[in-house]
This record gives C-alpha cells, structure tokens and sequence, in this order.
C-alpha cells in the first residue's frame, strides 16, 4: 500500500499545471486560526503543511534531543491504534503525514484525497490530540536515533557541522546538535515526548497553509476540528544569540582523504530590508554552479568538485556559510583561495553584467518552485513565517528586477567581513596554517 500511495501522489503532482502564478486566499476560521490557500479543483487530492515556530530550541535544559524524539515517535500509535494499527488505517486512505523537527519549527505534511478527507483527518487529529508514546515504541524510535547520533561522530561533514556551529553559538540551542547526545537521548522518558507535544505545538505559534481540493469553507471547518483544542500559548522563546566568529581556522584532525571545510560570518536578518540584495549578492558569489566561487576554486583550480554558499536567517541569529571538500594536500590553498574570493567581493562587489545575469537565472528559475500542492503548500507556510505577504508570489520577481548595482554593493561592503571569516577544517589538511 505504501508503493501504492507514493505513486499516487507522484502521478497526482505530475499532472499538475506549470503555476508560477496563484491566487493566495487568507483564510480565518471561526475559531481563530489564520491559514493561506491555494484552491486547485482540477485534481481531487489536497496538500496540508503545518507549522509551530520554536522547534527543537525549545527543547529544555538537560533534554536535548526532546522534540526531536517526540516528532519522530508521533506517528506510532494513537488513540486505540498501536503503531502497526495507524499505519494500516493511514495506508488504507491512500494519505500521507510527515512530522518533522527543525531547529526553529515543527513541521506536519498531511497529503490526502478528497473522497477520504473526513477520515484522514480524523486519523491526523488523533495523532495530534491523542498520541500513545508507547515505551515500546518510544524505544525503538530512540534506538534510531541513537544509531544516527553514533554514525554522524565518524561522518566528517557531521562533525564540521557541530563544531562550527558550537564555536558560533556556544550554550544557546544553536549550538548543539537538535537530535541530543547521546546521554541526553538515553534519559528521555515517555512522560517527556506528552510534555515536549504541549510546547511545541501551541496556536499562538500556528501557521497553515492549504493547497489542492478545498474551498475557504471547507478547510475552515477542517482546521478547526484538527487543531482547535491546542493549547493557546507555549513556552518564551530563546533569546537572540550574536554569532562568536572572529576569523581563523580550526581543525579537527579525522583520517580521511579528503578534509571537509565549513566557513561562514555573521549574516543578515530574514526581514533587513536589504535581504534580497543580500540574496542576490550571495547567489553570484557561491550560490548556484556559475558562481565565482564555484569558477575559481573548481572550475580554474580544479580544488573541489564542488562549493556553495548560502544564507542562514535563524528565528533568532543569521550567519553566511558555505562549504566544500578537498584533498588533503590542497585544501589550504583551497581555503587561501575563498578568503581572497571573500575579500576581493567585499571590496570590489558585483559588475552590471553579473548582475544582469543573476536577475536573469533568478526570476527565470523562481516558477520552477511551484511544482506541485505539496511545494506551494510549504512556500505559503514559509512565507508567512517571514512575515511576507500574499502577493509576494507575484512580486517576487519584481522586487529582483528592481534592485540596482549601487543597492547590491552598497550591502556587499556591509555584510560581508574578511577579517571575521571563520573555518572549520575536518580531516588531515597538510600545511595549514590555524589560529
């Protein structure tokens, strides 16, 4: 049944329409709750993405890994259903549910046919509202998850990961691993997966998007019934964290032929007015395969088979990172090569005809996002997280297109910092040079 539900859904999302262009639909439901939707009747098969900010940093002091745990063990059991008795009712509706831990939100993904609507989300409620956390089952997910944790020590991109963002952040949630450790793990108790549900999952931190067979009506109704007995308010949130990066290189020594490099700096805010300038700017220096980080460290040097560098706007810091994999006896010029590309960038920014390319790639590339109920459904519940509005989607481009060289190098000589570009290097790099 589960072959049969993925291809489903697969045939579903092929057949529909190229949408670089929807109607958004701002939705309140008699009990309070905002939701935003797409309408599209011409399949009969809707897309549900929930999502409560605060995530796994929420997770309690000497209970790392508390959400992560209790997201991954909601599904195994509910009501008077054992885990093999829900995933038989799920299956024999031909629906889908996804639950998921970030560092700053829980994420539900329920994907579900018309004509069984009424007894997916019935199922659904029963997983949100009456979860069973058997011992057994909370056991076995924790032994999973165990197993992740042994396998990310001897994973050299896992232990860059940790290391950078634990030199970032140091105490705050951020800086640690939102799975837990192993002892942390280890001590988590049923009674903490019903206690992390009521944190996590309050209405003051819901946000909803819709997208496929369902009318304003109908998914009022629904998203009453599904989520209208949360508790109202949760936990505060963490507090903002300021990045402790300073420049220099770490190394972690690993066996292993290739070392893997993290770097990144302090970044910019999701809501600066400057952040898609910032955006922009990042795509032409390591954001996509045509970037000049990607020409001078793979393409001229042939260094790496491949580097990128993105943008980090957590709910309560933000950082510009990047990362690669070299050879040992060449990753320090490797990395001499970024901190140059990092440097002439601050200096110098952008040319109009890179500029002019990157809008192009940008605005060309952006309906390519709108694939299928599932993807919108997530980009409409992201956008409202980002404190964006409904039209965004068709403005987006807009905006792109207005930005100018002065604007773009104006926020180069603004945001990106030389002297405080930090690296962490896990392998057996031969004649670099830390501090």
């Amino acid at each position: 049944m589960k072959h049969l539900l993925s291809a489903i859904i697969a045939v579903l999302w092929l057949s529909l329409p190229a949408q670089a262009a929807v109607e958004v639909q701002t939705v309140e439901t008699p009990g309070g709750i905002n939701a935003w939707l797409v309408e599209e009747h011409s399949i009969p098969f809707t897309a549900l993405e929930i999502r409560f900010r605060g995530g796994t940093a929420l997770d309690r002091p000497g209970k790392r890994g508390e959400t992560n745990l209790m997201m991954a063990t909601l599904e195994e059991g509910a009501g008077e259903l054992d885990a093999q008795g829900f995933a038989e009712a799920r299956d024999a509706l031909a629906a889908s549910f996804k639950f998921d831990a970030y560092m700053d939100s829980v994420t539900i993904s329920a994907r579900f046919l018309t004509e069984n609507r009424e007894e997916a989300m019935a199922l659904l409620r029963s997983a949100l509202m009456e979860p069973r956390f058997d011992q057994e089952a909370v056991d076995r997910v924790r032994g999973q998850v165990q197993s992740i944790l042994r396998s990310s020590e001897t994973d050299p991109g896992d232990i860059a990961s940790k290391m950078f963002y634990k030199q970032a952040f140091g105490d705050h949630p951020y800086g640690s691993d939102d799975n837990g450790t192993a002892e942390s793990v280890a001590g988590l108790t049923r009674d903490d997966m019903f206690l992390a549900k009521d944190r996590v999952m309050t209405r003051d931190r819901l946000y909803v998007g819709a997208v496929g067979d369902i009318s304003a009506e109908e998914l009022a109704t629904l998203l009453d019934d599904l989520l209208g007995d949360l508790p109202e308010s949760g936990p505060e949130l963490p507090e903002r964290v300021e990045p402790a990066l300073s420049g220099g290189v770490t190394v972690v020594p690993f066996d292993t032929p290739q070392s893997v490099v993290m770097f990144g700096q302090k970044g910019i805010t999701r809501d600066d007015p400057d952040f898609i300038p910032a955006y922009i700017a990042n795509e032409v220096l390591g954001g996509h395969g045509e970037s000049r980080l990607m020409d001078e460290v793979r393409e001229k040097r042939g260094l790496t088979y491949g580097i990128g560098s993105y943008l980090v706007p957590f709910d309560h810091s933000e950082l510009v990172m990047g990362q690669f994999s070299s050879g040992n006896a060449v990753v320090a010029e490797a990395i001499d090569v970024v901190k140059d590309e990092w440097a002439k960038f601050a200096e110098t920014g952008l040319t109009a005809g890179e500029l002019e390319m990157v809008k192009t790639y940008l605005t060309g590339a952006y309906a390519l996002r709108f694939d299928g109920n599932g993807p919108i459904a997530r980009i409409l519940v992201g956008m409202q997280m980002d404190g964006l509005s409904p039209d965004y989607i068709t403005t987006r481009n807009d905006q792109i297109e207005a930005v100018t060289l002065d604007q773009i190098n104006a926020v180069i000589q603004r945001l990106y910092d030389p002297e405080n570009l930090s690296f962490v290097v896990v392998g057996s790099p031969e004649g670099l040079v830390t501090n």
